[in-house]
């Protein structure tokens, strides 16, 4: 006879064969079990985090990072709520995630019982699917199942409910649970390609937008030899600047916050959008105002892994429901173009808006000119260098005056969530020690998870900080200004000293009071061999690279 196990052992058993690396976890006594299970399995990595919301936040970049759903364990209630704040992000910016939350006993459900939540009410309109296993036997399976949906179509997180009985019940563990199968990479069929080759073939205008997620390498590569093979302008979409070398002769910007307004213009003006995995969202759209949601102007070729998202904001000419990396790889081994492109001039030109576009401008405001600085570390860190940023002003800079040379570079938070760039370089740091992983945070947005810190010392995650410090919450502060002019009401921010904020944790830390200390002091901080903090002090009224609040 087997030996019997309990829940909590089985369910690590099935991590275990999806092949778990690791889980972000606050303990909570409603998965005990799990915990005890974890502790005997060297394989995975147990990180423990200082908030429920950081740990999330670990999980869904970890899922950007590889591909493969990111693991959250929280307890029930309080620990859920705050975990729900990764899951957000999860599900706007389609990374496979998969949030496991421990629950009252079975029994008790439907009671209203200690930190009860209906979490299929709760998570149902953000999760993919939300599980609550009614039996041990049930857990493996749904394990499979899980990372099996994560994975699939559009990716996105899964909520798995455990009620604390079955983690404590045994079980012989003869019903092991399948494997969950490989996500299906759905390329389009011959009729759609030969469609999309003709409209291409057809325009003079055109510009290739490219977004979502769990891209490939080779689906990378292919995407640039089919760019360069058609001489293709290509426009990433919101905070996914890494799926295409920015230094390309083919890249002409960003869709997103800070965006190129001559960028936006030529939006307006293409004769033909082909969206490649992107869902041209409200703020990749300027408030769906660069194409006509009902009748758009531009021919609209929109190439996405869910057949639901095809049609539902945007009326396409063709519509190809198809995973976006496997995509690039058939539209890449389409016949080369006898003759050339029609439209190279349109692309140079949108290049050459670019290259004018991100030049720093003269800087003319007090402090550090926090151009400069992106600029500096875009050239001084190796193409595989991770940046992490959560939201807030500060991001425009980072955004418009970094180069993203390689894949899985840009951790960055599409539904703007504050506070995720710490908790996303940890986790970076943690998955590939060998990358330098920087994270750039504004001041508010650091203090949203600045404990984070001590879990970076813990575990030896030696991540470099760059803190942007305006005093303010200067987003917010930068829309005020706009509808109540000269009336200022609850951004102004009374910060700590960040440097003894940082070194109380261990860390290295360092403040920069001008631009011209930067240079030094950050290369002191990537030599410093643990977690770095440099404080950098900036002008309040220059709320973003082109604008201030006193003009």
């Amino acid at each position: 006879m087997p030996t019997p196990r309990h829940g909590g052992a089985i369910l690590v058993d099935a991590l275990v064969r999806e092949g778990a690396e690791c889980v972000y976890c606050v303990p909570g006594e409603s998965f005990l079990p799990v915990l005890d299970a974890l502790a005997a399995t060297p394989s995975i990595r147990t990180v423990v985090t200082r908030h429920e919301g950081a740990a999330s936040n670990m999980a869904d970049a970890y899922g950007k990072l590889t591909g493969e759903p990111g693991l959250c364990f929280v307890t029930r209630g309080p620990g859920a709520t705050h975990a729900s704040n990764g899951l957000h992000t999860a599900r706007q910016d389609s990374t496979p995630m998969i949030l496991f939350i421990g629950q009252v006993d079975s029994a008790f459900l439907g009671r209203e019982a200690f930190q009860e939540i209906d979490y299929t009410a709760m998570f149902g309109s953000i999760a993919k699917w939300v599980a609550l296993p009614r039996s041990v036997d049930e857990l493996a399976p749904t394990v499979a199942r899980a990372y099996a949906l994560a994975r699939s179509g559009r990716a996105g997180p899964v909520v798995v409910v455990l009620p604390d009985d079955l983690l404590y019940a045994g079980a012989d563990g003869a019903e092991a649970g399948e494997l969950a199968p490989a996500p299906a990479r759905v390329r389009p069929d011959d009729a759609a390609l030969a469609e999309l080759q003709q409209r291409l073939g057809a325009a003079q205008r055109p510009l290739l937008v490219v977004g979502g997620s769990r891209w490939e390498r080779a689906g990378r590569d292919a995407l640039h030899a089919f760019a360069a093979a058609r001489a293709l302008p290509v426009v990433a979409g919101f905070r996914r600047q890494d799926l295409f070398d920015n230094r390309s002769e083919h890249y002409v910007g960003q869709l997103g916050f800070g965006a190129s307004p001559a960028l936006l213009q030529r939006v307006r003006d293409a004769d033909l959008l082909l969206l490649l995995g992107s869902r041209l969202s409200e703020v990749s759209s300027a408030g769906y105002t660069l194409v006509d949601t009902t009748q758009p102007r531009q021919t609209l070729i929109h190439v996405h892994p869910d057949a639901a998202e095809l049609g539902r904001v945007y009326r396409p000419a063709l519509a190809i429901a198809a995973d976006a990396s496997a995509t690039a790889q058939a539209l890449a081994a389409l016949p080369r173009p006898a003759t050339p492109a029609r439209w190279a001039d349109w692309t140079r030109a949108a290049r050459a808006d670019h290259l004018a576009y991100v030049a720093p401008p003269p800087f003319a405001g007090r402090g550090v000119d926090l151009a400069a600085v992106v600029a500096h570390v875009s050239a001084t860190l190796p193409d595989d260098a991770v940046v992490a940023n959560g939201a807030g002003n500060y991001a425009v800079w980072v955004h418009r005056f970094y180069r993203y040379r390689g894949a899985a570079t840009e951790l960055a938070p599409t539904n703007g969530a504050m506070g995720y760039g710490l908790p996303a370089a940890i986790a970076a740091k943690l998955a590939a020690p060998q990358r330098d992983v920087v994270c750039f945070a504004g001041d508010g947005c650091f203090m949203m998870y600045a404990q984070e810190l001590a879990t970076a010392m813990q575990y030896g995650a030696a991540v470099i900080v760059i803190v942007v410090d305006n005093g303010m919450l200067g987003t917010i502060r930068m829309h005020q200004q706009r509808e109540y002019p000269g009336r200022v009401a609850a951004t102004a921010l009374r910060n700590p000293d960040f440097v003894a904020l940082a070194q109380a944790h261990g860390a290295w830390a360092e403040r920069v009071d001008d631009t011209a200390q930067f240079t030094a002091a950050f290369a002191r901080a990537r030599a410093a061999g643990r977690a770095a903090l440099l404080h950098l002090r900036v002008d309040p009224l220059q709320i973003t690279p082109q604008q201030r609040l006193d003009g």
